[in-house]
């Protein structure tokens, strides 16, 4: 900013623009309230059903959180223009006070042509007026009045200059729609851009020879940056994607020159969290830079990198930091595309991505070296539902989850090969996110939404194909199939009490996998707790007609004993229940529900609770020590369970039951002979089912 740029400047317009975005950041506050007070917390609560229970609750959340970050934007905007209108005022002010004080000692700052400025005395003695004398000054006053003066031009040109990248930088972020990035003042929006800029070239002119000093301020700053837009996207597109991938590389390797590695290997999962949380967060920026990031991360992700001892691919590196962080959609659901069309160009995955020597690539925990990039991509994707509903649910040019879930050959990434394979485990949860919308099951904060026609075919889906495996049904899947079933209990409840129906859902498909859940006793328990939770949500909401709610209850029981049977009790070439089954000790359920289903709320919860614990106790003192046990001796065992879901039927119904019009449900025996005559049903029924598998 020049002298006279800012001796004359005229901020009343700006002013003028500043008040007009005061106004509008509260109008956007008002209707923000508005969409989430009012129209979002209707959708809510109404009661729809249907193409209206997703596509119009859907648009309507999604139409409130734009108001949101349409407020967000234009406050933040506001408040910078705001901020940077203080200053230069504030500046102009400093410029004319020292253009004073300088008068008064005969001294004046004159511009000159390019933008400059020369100081000259104002006037000379020999010019002045007979008897005028005018002020002395020295030349260090003239040097004083010329640095003061381009001190204040260099903070005014500085704080114009600021503020139109931090404004630039901001609108960039979304290129439709607003991106809800929020900054009280420029200062802290230009110093999160700042600082990112020095994290990356800290990377770019060291890598993995950075001293310790220097990792640890590169960690610190990642770690205090890691949720700002602004330094996310600034410190993704200027280290670039094929950079990113390179020091990964070298800093996996275990013989760097600095011996980085070892002597920072506790603060290396610290800071592969914070990098792909940072590179996570950038990928949600829509700028162009962030864009030709995305597509150049693919590419380069198909390209072998050198280390000092050995190779890496660009998907095994790049997995590694998706472990953390909330990456983009669209974004994964590209990357995901080309490493499944990768591992199937490979035909054996296993042996490339496994092949010797390879560095450590994962500091996150100590079960995987990193080598497997499947385990770090569909842990990308449980952390990001709708990109793994989308993921299971693509059939072209793969069909991913056939390869996912049954084709893809499995290798250990583990130092010891002493438990579930990681990456199918990581698989099954990337599946319960796809078909859930719930990316921890287990998070008590976790909303229930209902589920959306995409969500309910990648339930489908998964469950055609893990019945489709037969006994090959993998071991890590079982207790997330087991809570998928539960999260779409409505549905599975339907089918189970039904099975001869047609339903959306197979009802054999869902009695094969119900008997591979069943095989391990603990995702048997999650099962019978889920299912648990449907047929007392059945119970709580059905007041049309309560006696097919109570009839619905028992043939659910009847199919999940018939599973149970089917899977301890096989004894057709080989016993299918593990050594779960023979271990003593009491029941241990994986958890609670996935999600607030009940309209009771918790007061249902604790109904499960009371009923699933008592059911599973006894459950174990049945099978414990037992090979196996006849269908006669199987049904037989259930009276208590039948029972007590028979007293809450009871509890919720009893003025129906009392009516003389509706014979043979009393408390004491009628509910019990009718619960345990539709469990009776439901067993030969589902037998059925199960003889056709």
């Amino acid at each position: 900013m020049d002298l006279e740029t800012l001796r004359q400047g005229n901020f009343t317009q700006l002013g003028q623009a500043i008040t007009a975005w005061k106004g509008m950041v509260a109008e956007l506050d008002t209707l923000k309230t508005a969409a989430w007070d009012d129209l979002k917390a209707k959708a809510d609560k109404a009661d729809w059903a249907g193409m209206n229970a997703t596509v119009s609750r859907e648009f309507i959340t999604k139409t409130a959180g734009e108001f949101s970050d349409a407020h967000a934007q234009a406050k933040s905007i506001h408040d910078i223009l705001n901020d940077t209108r203080d200053e230069l005022v504030s500046y102009k002010e400093q410029l004319l006070q020292a253009i004073e004080r300088g008068r008064k000692r005969n001294l004046t700052v004159t511009p000159i042509a390019g933008g400059g400025f020369t100081v000259t005395m104002l006037i000379h003695p020999d010019r002045a007026a007979k008897g005028h004398d005018v002020p002395d000054h020295s030349p260090q006053d003239a040097e004083l009045l010329r640095d003061d003066v381009q001190r204040i031009l260099n903070r005014a040109t500085e704080s114009d200059r600021t503020a139109a990248t931090v404004l630039r930088t901001l609108v960039d972020q979304a290129e439709v729609g607003f991106s809800g990035a929020e900054y009280g003042d420029r200062d802290s929006a230009i110093d999160a851009i700042r600082k990112a800029e020095e994290a990356a070239r800290i990377i770019q002119e060291k890598g993995d020879e950075m001293s310790p000093e220097e990792f640890q301020r590169l960690n610190g700053l990642l770690a205090s940056y890691r949720n700002d837009p602004l330094f996310q996207e600034k410190f993704a597109t200027q280290l670039g994607p094929k950079a990113t991938l390179e020091f990964w590389a070298d800093l996996s390797s275990p013989d760097s020159t600095k011996d980085l590695t070892r002597t920072q290997l506790n603060q290396l999962g610290d800071f592969q969290k914070n990098m792909g949380l940072v590179l996570g967060g950038a990928t949600q920026s829509d700028s162009p830079a962030m864009r030709q990031w995305e597509n150049d991360m693919v590419r380069l992700s198909g390209e072998q990198y050198n280390t000092r001892n050995g190779r890496v691919w660009g998907f095994q590196i790049m997995s590694n930091l998706m472990r953390t962080g909330d990456y983009d959609d669209q974004f994964l659901n590209k990357y995901g595309k080309e490493l499944v069309a990768t591992e199937k160009e490979m035909r054996i995955p296993d042996r490339y991505w496994n092949q010797q020597p390879q560095p450590k690539m994962n500091f996150i925990g100590d079960d995987e070296f990193g080598r497997d990039p499947m385990s770090g991509f569909l842990t990308a994707l449980s952390n990001s539902p709708d990109a793994a509903t989308d993921f299971f649910n693509a059939k072209e040019p793969h069909d991913n989850a056939q390869w996912v879930l049954k084709d893809r050959p499995y290798f250990d990434d583990s130092p010891l090969d002493d438990g579930p394979n990681e990456a199918r485990d990581a698989a099954g949860k990337a599946m319960f996110a796809a078909v859930s919308g719930v990316s921890d099951p287990k998070d008590p904060n976790a909303e229930f939404q209902p589920h959306t026609p995409e969500q309910r075919e990648a339930m489908k889906h998964s469950l055609g194909i893990l019945a489709g495996m037969g006994n090959d049904f993998p071991p890590e899947l079982r207790d997330d199939m087991a809570l998928a079933m539960g999260n779409h209990g409505d549905w599975v409840h339907e089918a189970m009490s039904d099975p001869v129906s047609r339903h959306e859902l197979d009802s054999g498909q869902l009695m094969e996998v119900s008997k591979q859940v069943s095989r391990n006793r603990d995702a048997y328990g999650e099962l019978v707790t889920q299912m648990h939770s449907a047929v007392v949500a059945d119970i709580y909401a059905e007041k049309a007609h309560p006696e097919d709610s109570l009839d619905r209850a028992g043939r659910t029981i009847g199919f999940l004993e018939e599973a149970r049977y089917q899977a301890t009790n096989d004894e057709k070439g080989e016993k299918l229940a593990d050594a779960s089954w023979e271990k003593t000790g009491r029941y241990h359920v994986i958890g609670g529900l996935v999600t607030p289903w009940h309209p009771a709320g918790d007061a249902a919860q604790r109904v499960v609770d009371m009923v699933t614990s008592k059911m599973l106790e006894d459950e174990q003192t049945k099978i414990n020590g037992q090979a196996t046990a006849d269908h006669q001796e199987t049904y037989s065992r259930r009276t208590q369970e039948l029972q007590q879901i028979a007293d809450i039927w009871y509890g919720q119904n009893q003025e129906w039951a009392e009516d003389p019009a509706h014979e043979g449900y009393s408390q004491d025996h009628g509910v019990y002979k009718q619960i345990g005559e539709a469990a009776n049903d439901g067993n030969k029924k589902a037998e059925g089912v199960a003889g056709v598998q």
